[in-house]
């Protein structure tokens, strides 16, 4: 039988400290970022198909 090969879930996000409050334990890592501008443009993209999608 093959060996079975374990997946992690990996996910990049914005959370405040009310969101990390209720993941609660389960969510064992998060990186504190004093500032997010090296994100600006992705969170722009986001936001863009987030309105494309809501005019559709």
């Amino acid at each position: 039988m093959p060996k079975r090969e374990t997946h992690r879930v990996v996910a990049i996000g914005l959370l405040t400290q009310g969101d990390l409050d209720i993941l609660g334990a389960g969510f064992r890592r998060a990186i504190p970022l004093e500032e997010a501008n090296q994100f600006e443009s992705l969170l722009a993209a986001i936001n863009e198909a987030e309105r494309r999608s809501a005019a559709r």
